[in-house]
């Protein structure tokens, strides 16, 4: 590796000018990838309303309508003009109305109340629209301006509404974001760095990796809106530690090297495995997301995966090259230190030590408990009646009530049970109408005698499609068991049967919540545990660092449980191995350190010391991640983005408290254990001033100290420490 980094040193100025080429290819790139709003793309296959929808695509050639388009004080010739004004918007597939279920020709009064108000009511005209995937931002902006031109109070609801207000406000809350999270990020490294300059390099290496990440997304064929959102800043504030190690590394081994290459050379040479232990650990925790039957898990698990990756070779690659190229500028914006000395931070740390270890004995066993009874919500958007989105879905709503459709498929051939099965849903609770052939057309007419346009609307060559109204919220309680009823009022008919809509998705994705959430967990505990394992030689470790990362996760779910809050079930699913990947660096940092010690010295007085040499470390490394949390929660008004922000950013100040005043306390009590699961651990026993019998190989020492207090960036010297004591 020494010619490899040798020739990057060599042609720094050429691999500076391919990254940056690169980075601005593929921030070209980056507003052509593909975003997804749909949930229920990222539905298990084999949920039956992922089939339903396969089906309903192949069999119907009209989809679920999926906006609703209100205008007031009409006629019915009026809407009828209407109805071709919005079928001419561009993204609009398709518009049902009135005129599709009924003869407008015959005087209202003389047909079916229930069914003609549920199209027109008090001289308002309520149109089912269905746009285009992918297109619903522009779609719903047309269908704004063509209602306002007819007069005040017209509204445009529905789920492409929603998805339409994500997509315009998907680019600003991702800046504003950025605008909150990088002033704190560049106060976070003034403060921890030594050159004024240094912070724009950690920014600029990692910024690099950013838009490469972001902008291969492209090959893939898009992500989802929650990784395009997250993904970008999460990668920012869990691979900063990678440059920060770097440039440390390269500050301390100019003391004594003859030239800036043979610093930098070095630098490289005694980083490369550290940066990349640490990241590795975080890597399974990550990588754990992919185990998710919720596809979103894996969408977002694989982007950070392939994010770490690039920041890992852009920190050994790009950074160091950068770095030579700069460094007269370095050198000249030198200042000093601006953070106090925490050398004594163990002393008041030491007395919380058995509070801690006493409170989270008390508090672990019904947080455990309790963070798994967490509440979920499962949609992105409430409507917000001080917005126009809110503001127009209440008003359709107060019209027409609530516009929930719910598709039944069933195999097509039996018109009596469509008929039987039509009246059983219109009997039950929150159904509000029913349209089916039978219950529309009526059984007793065959459809060859009609026109093909609306025969299409309820039959395809093998299925027969009916649509039943739920007067209820799409997620509640009551549309669950309307769910419930109609799935068993089918199953008295029908062996086979398929139902789909807003609220059948999200009863689907309750339904996987539990299994995933114990899944993803277990995945990510188990390989993080082998890694720090393998990497400590050790059994006891990683089960005391796990349980103090653990434990910190446990507390964090739990409080919305304790505060009677409801947590949205994406944020809930990630944060749990975010949290883990992201922070259980921090124990190992503090472990490292402590084992180094720990061969010199007692068990308290090596905590001390290696609490006064990671604090600074663990405070920045934190305090980012922790910013780039509630930077995500502040920004953002989609549900499962903002509260994975407010998880992870509340996640990381719970696991900094567990790391610097819970860990110490498992450390120290339960330092007989570690030595004994620890191969050749070579700890200070304080018999004749040498190591006790475990192995005799303190050669750690105090240049293994020195060496890992140039980390202040909290990456975990794994590979240091590992590589002791053979």
């Amino acid at each position: 590796m020494e010619k490899v980094y040798r020739g990057i040193l060599t042609h720094r100025r050429l691999v500076v000018v391919l990254f940056v080429a690169v980075a601005l290819a593929c921030a070209r790139l980056v507003p052509l990838v593909k975003v997804n709003y749909d949930m229920v793309d990222y539905l298990p296959p084999e949920a039956q309303s992922t089939t339903a929808v396969q089906l309903m695509e192949e069999e119907f050639p009209q989809s679920i309508p999926n906006a609703n388009v209100m205008v007031r004080n009409v006629d019915v010739a009026r809407a009828l003009v209407l109805k071709q004004q919005i079928v001419a918007v561009p993204g609009v597939e398709d518009v049902m109305w009135l005129d599709d279920v009924a003869d407008v020709a015959v005087p209202l009064e003389a047909q079916d109340p229930v069914l003609v108000e549920s199209y027109y009511k008090n001289g308002n005209a309520l149109f089912q629209v269905t746009v285009t995937e992918g297109e619903e931002a522009d779609a719903i902006a047309a269908l704004r301006n063509l209602v306002d031109a007819e007069g005040a109070g017209n509204a445009v609801s529905g789920e492409a509404m929603d998805t339409g207000q994500m997509q315009m406000s998907m680019i600003e809350q991702v800046m504003m974001a950025c605008a909150i999270l990088v002033p704190v990020i560049v106060l976070l490294l003034v403060l921890s760095t030594s050159s004024w300059i240094e912070p724009v390099l950690f920014l600029g290496a990692i910024g690099v990796s950013i838009l490469i990440n972001m902008g291969t997304n492209f090959f893939l064929g898009g992500v989802s809106f929650v990784t395009n959102s997250v993904s970008p800043i999460l990668q920012l504030a869990v691979s900063l530690d990678y440059a920060i190690f770097l440039l440390h590394a390269f500050a301390a081994e100019r003391k004594t090297a003859a030239t800036l290459e043979d610093a930098m050379a070095r630098a490289m040479k005694a980083s490369a495995s550290t940066i990349a232990a640490s990241a590795v650990t975080t890597l399974f925790g990550f990588g754990a997301l992919a185990f998710m039957q919720f596809q979103i898990g894996a969408d977002l698990g694989l982007n950070l995966v392939k994010g770490i990756v690039l920041s890992f070779f852009t920190v050994m690659v790009f950074l160091p090259a950068l770095t030579l190229c700069l460094t007269r500028a370095i050198d000249r914006t030198t200042h000093r230190p601006l953070l106090p000395s925490f050398k004594n931070v163990g002393r008041p740390l030491a007395k919380v030590r058995p509070v801690a270890l006493a409170l989270v004995a008390v508090l672990v066993v019904p947080a455990f408990l309790a963070q798994s009874s967490v509440v979920f919500t499962y949609q992105n958007s409430l409507p917000d009646p001080n917005l126009r989105p809110g503001a127009d879905t209440l008003a359709v709503q107060e019209e027409f009530g609530r516009q929930n459709a719910m598709v039944v498929l069933v195999p097509r051939g039996n018109v009596a049970a469509e008929a039987a099965l039509s009246d059983d849903l219109a009997a039950l609770d929150n159904i509000t109408g029913v349209m089916g052939y039978a219950a529309t057309v009526g059984a007793e007419i065959p459809p060859e005698f009609l026109d093909a346009a609306i025969t299409e609307q309820f039959y395809s060559p093998h299925y027969a499609r009916i649509i039943a109204y739920l007067d209820a919220d799409y997620e509640s309680d009551e549309a669950f068991a309307a769910v419930e009823a109609v799935e068993q009022a089918a199953g008295r008919y029908y062996d086979e049967f398929y139902t789909a809509g807003q609220s059948a998705n999200l009863y689907d994705m309750r339904a996987i919540v539990s299994v995933d959430n114990v899944v993803v967990a277990v995945v990510a505990v188990v390989a993080i545990f082998l890694v720090v394992a393998l990497t400590f030689r050790s059994v006891g470790l990683p089960l005391v660092l796990l349980l103090a990362i653990e434990s910190g996760i446990w507390v964090n779910l739990a409080i919305p449980y304790f505060t009677g809050t409801t947590v949205n079930f994406i944020g809930y699913l990630v944060v749990n191995t975010v949290q883990l990947g992201a922070t259980i660096d921090y124990g190992i940092l503090l472990t490292t350190h402590y084992l180094a010690h720990r061969r010199q010295q007692l068990a308290r007085q090596a905590v001390f010391a290696a609490l006064g040499e990671t604090f600074p470390s663990l405070l920045v490394s934190a305090g980012i991640l922790a910013s780039a949390g509630f930077a995500l929660a502040l920004s953002s008004a989609i549900a499962a983005v903002s509260s994975l922000g407010l998880l992870l950013g509340r996640g990381a100040l719970i696991s900094l408290v567990m790391v610097t005043c819970f860990l110490p306390a498992l450390l120290v009590y339960g330092d007989g254990f570690i030595r004994r699961t620890t191969w050749r651990a070579g700890f200070f026993t304080g018999k004749g001033g040498g190591t006790g019998a475990e192995g005799g190989c303190g050669n750690g020492g105090d240049g293994s100290a020195g060496h890992f207090t140039s980390n202040n960036g909290g990456a975990a010297a794994l590979a240091a420490e590992s590589g002791e004591g053979r």
